[in-house]
This record gives structure tokens, sequence and C-alpha cells, in this order.
């Protein structure tokens, strides 16, 4: 018999969060759900530009303090590297998207819904460097 795990309901849940939030924002701004493009432009933003992009990183922030006030350890944060392997990672994807010109929300959630080929190259492609790095540091190194 097959039974749906408690964890599978969280991520459909929160991949149907996902898509509306990125469905609304671009019904409501024109704009595509970036999460890095938007939290670049907002470092040069002004006005309403500025806003608008505050208040959808304000959310992404509230979403996971609302989470954890509602779920018991809905992060497990003891899987987390240290911090400088941390930073080191960051600084990579931070290459990498202004390398693919978008980030894996603005690629794999609006421009894969969108049909767009690019998107889909750019989709397969770190998503396969991901689970090649995956794959070296878990069984290789």
């Amino acid at each position: 018999r097959f039974t749906v795990s408690a964890t599978l309901w969280q991520a459909l849940a929160g991949g149907a969060l996902i898509g509306l939030a990125s469905a609304l924002l671009l019904l409501c701004n024109g704009r595509i759900a970036g999460v890095c493009g938007i939290v670049g432009g907002a470092i040069r933003a002004q006005g309403a530009d500025l806003t608008w992009r505050l208040a959808f990183c304000l959310g992404l922030v509230l979403t996971g303090v609302l989470a954890t006030l509602l779920v018991k350890n809905p992060f497990d944060l003891a899987a987390l590297p240290s911090t400088p392997v941390l930073l080191g990672a960051g600084l990579v994807v931070g290459f990498g998207t202004r390398l693919a010109n978008g980030c894996t929300s603005g690629h794999g959630v609006c421009g894969l819904s969108r049909g767009s080929p690019r998107s889909l190259t750019a989709t397969l492609t770190f998503m396969g460097t991901a689970a090649a790095t995956v794959f070296v540091m878990r069984h290789c190194l």
C-alpha cells in the first residue's frame, strides 16, 4: 500500500506557493520572479522599483520565519556545511547566475513554465552540475 509522507505534502505545498508567487508577480508587476535579479536589482533601485523588490525579499524572509513558527524543525540546520564553505558556494552560485543571465528561480520556475529553450538549457546545466557536485563531494572526496 502506498502512503504519502508529510514531507511530500510539504514539498507539494511549497512548490505550489512558489508557482503562485511567481504567477502573481508576473501578473501584477509584469516581472519574472528571478530571486538573484530581484535582490541584485534592489542594490541600485529607487522609488517604486525598490519598493516591490524589498517587499519581495521581505516576503522570502518572513515565509522562512513563519515556517519555523508553524512547523517543528522545518530546516535541518545540522546538515549545513561550515561558514567558509557556504560563503564559497554562495560566490560560485552568484558567478553562475551572472554567467547564465538568471538563476534557478528565474530559469527553473519562470523560464520553464514559459517554455523557454534557453531556460531549459540553463536548468539542465545547473541541475546536472549540482548532481555531479554532490556525487563528487559525497563519494569521491
